[in-house]
């Protein structure tokens, strides 16, 4: 049986693109790929081969759509506009104030976990302070940091 990181490479991609074909919206996409793989990795161990893995991981993304598609429907959103106008010249203060306006954007647990990031606090010591195991720190810190780059490209002006 292939190790979970072999998974992750092999089988995200699809999920992703499987999500996006539930939901339409890059950011929720995001998010159910992760709890996919999230559960993958938790149940992984008592995974008994009676199918196909990928048929395993489909099941578990789809069941994720499903009852992130259902919450939606339960939950009513808004949308914060983000105003990210102001920065017109780019110079490093301005970068670095961009930097904090879209951490502050993020869910509190994304910002704690970005802020002690940037203070060069080990990631072992992130997951204990924030409750979350290793495995799933590092993947929310790739995650903050996908988002935080698309904001910066989306901009246009810091790439």
């Amino acid at each position: 049986m292939m190790d979970f990181d072999e998974i992750y490479v092999k089988y995200s991609p699809q999920i992703f693109r499987v999500c996006m074909g539930y939901t339409n919206d890059v950011e929720l996409a995001k998010d159910l790929v992760q709890e996919t793989f999230i559960s993958v990795w938790k149940n992984l161990s008592s995974f008994r081969n009676q199918s196909l893995i990928s048929t395993w991981i489909y099941r578990i993304a789809t069941n994720n759509c499903l009852r992130a598609i259902e919450k939606s429907k339960r939950v009513v959103t808004t949308e914060l506009p983000l105003n990210l106008a102001e920065v017109k010249e780019e110079h490093p203060e301005e970068k670095l104030h961009f930097l904090y306006n879209c951490i502050a954007q993020l869910e509190e647990t994304d910002r704690i976990i970005i802020s002690l990031v940037l203070e060069d606090v080990p990631q072992a010591e992130i997951a204990s302070i924030v409750g979350l195991s290793p495995a799933n720190v590092r993947v929310k810190i790739h995650r903050i940091k996908e988002k935080l780059s698309i904001k910066f490209k989306a901009y246009g002006k810091f790439e």
